[in-house]
């Protein structure tokens, strides 16, 4: 990024004098890192168009914060020109009685197509969509079609991709790349050099996650949006962009064990921060109570055999980890749509060995470090150290084999129960393992043990 000139003083105007030439990235840094008294002014000192392209910007931190110090006429101006999706993602944050008196003073087509994007679910389809895309009739020919780009290219978010539809019904004919009008006949009709094959369509109630998909697939720029059959918007690759990364964020924090942060870190509050981690740090507390209650239940096999308690945390760690591997693979391939909720039962059937094989190579690796230990000196096992050394091997199989099996298919539940897999965060993972990873342990002791220390 360009270096931007030293300012001394509070003379905002020389500033957004110096910024106004340069990179639009460059003034949203400035915009980000400035109060919001001393922003509104630098916005206020800016060219219109300069204004708008910075709150067109998805880096623009608190735009909701900004709009609404702005001059009311300003802020209305600036709402109307930008695009409408960023403008109606603005509308979701602003607060009564702002949201209603900028939108009220709205021209009529900005209201009425901020509206339409509001009313889709959040994270929809319908809800990123943008309403300013290229469409034309079929009837243009090649050259009036690349005539109206031209006049249009402002006004729209994209002209990569050109929209033929038929002018009374809004009915989606075909779609070209501006590629393929470049290098044909100026005089050929449009609808003679698009391609044959129809068109990719969503639905504006499908899941943005699907979009992405979609786009990803078929290497697209953009997706046109249909309802009742009619062209109503596009999603651009930049807005999906937008929304997989805010949503890979929400999982991130909630695998982390805690509720998704609306807000950037810096900005949640005390209370606010204290909510969203203290309950689930509760629930997994009260969870963890069951640990202890399990090993009272074992409290006269331990008080015969105190060497089991050495490697409690061993076994504990082992079990949570494995699960917590099979958490994380399970939900990635949940979210990339590579295994759908029928295929649980070929993941148990793929997980089960794949637990037990690896528990196998943990517990030799245990026994061998018990065998090790006796024979170098640094512990004495008792008399009976190859069973210990054997307890602990079968054990480390049996809780890592339930491990992963508990780990894969717990988000196979959450999601059969409409929950977001996400939330089988690896903390919630760990704390079921160790409660049944101590039960195991114990069992197998009791098996193999019964006679000798216990």
């Amino acid at each position: 990024m360009n270096e931007l000139p030293v300012m001394t003083g509070d003379d905002e105007r020389i500033l957004a004098e110096s910024i106004a030439s340069g990179h639009v990235a460059d003034l949203v840094d400035v915009l980000n890192n400035e109060t919001d008294e001393r922003a509104v002014e630098i916005i206020e000192s800016l060219p219109f168009e300069r204004a708008v392209e910075a709150f067109d910007q998805p880096e623009l931190e608190r735009p909701e914060e900004l709009i609404g110090h702005l001059p009311h006429l300003l802020a209305v101006r600036l709402l109307a020109a930008m695009a409408t999706d960023r403008a109606a993602d603005l509308f979701r944050e602003l607060d009564e009685p702002v949201h209603q008196e900028l939108l009220q003073d709205l021209d009529v087509d900005s209201q009425a197509a901020i509206l339409r994007i509001l009313g889709y679910p959040e994270g929809s389809a319908g809800s990123i969509m943008t309403t300013e895309f290229v469409a034309v009739p079929p009837t243009w020919t090649v050259g009036r079609t690349l005539e109206h780009l031209r006049e249009v290219e402002r006004t729209r978010e994209t002209i990569y991709a050109i929209y033929i539809v038929e002018p009374k019904s809004g009915k989606l004919l075909n779609a070209v790349g501006l590629r393929r009008l470049v290098v044909s006949d100026p005089k050929a009709l449009i609808l003679t050099v698009v391609p044959k094959r129809a068109p990719v369509t969503v639905s504006p109630l499908i899941d943005r996650e699907r979009v992405a998909q979609l786009i990803s697939k078929y290497d697209l720029l953009a997706v046109p949006v249909i309802e009742h059959g009619r062209l109503i918007g596009i999603v651009t690759v930049d807005d999906v962009i937008d929304g997989i990364l805010e949503e890979t964020t929400e999982d991130v924090q909630k695998f982390g064990g805690m509720e998704a942060l609306d807000e950037p870190y810096m900005r949640i509050g005390f209370l606010e921060m204290l909510r969203k981690r203290g309950g689930w740090l509760l629930v997994l507390f009260l969870s963890e109570m069951l640990t202890a209650t399990a090993m009272q239940g074992y409290e006269n096999e331990l008080e015969k055999a105190i060497v089991l308690t050495l490697f409690i945390p061993l076994i504990m760690s082992s079990g949570g980890n494995s699960g917590s591997q099979a958490t994380s693979l399970i939900i990635r391939a949940l979210a990339l749509r590579e295994i759908r909720l029928a295929d649980w039962w070929r993941i148990a059937l793929r997980e089960i060995p794949t637990g037990m094989a690896l528990g196998a190579i943990l517990g030799v690796v245990g026994i061998c470090r018990i065998g090790a230990w006796q024979f170098l000196g640094f512990y004495d096992y008792g008399a009976h150290w190859e069973l210990v050394a054997l307890t602990v091997g079968a054990a480390l199989v049996g809780i890592v084999t339930f491990g992963t099996l508990a780990g894969s298919m717990l988000p196979f539940l959450l999601k059969a129960l409409r929950f977001d897999p996400a939330s089988a965060s690896a903390p919630f993972v760990a704390t079921l393992v160790d409660v049944t990873g101590l039960v195991i342990y114990f069992t197998v002791a009791l098996i193999i043990l019964h006679g000798t220390l216990l």
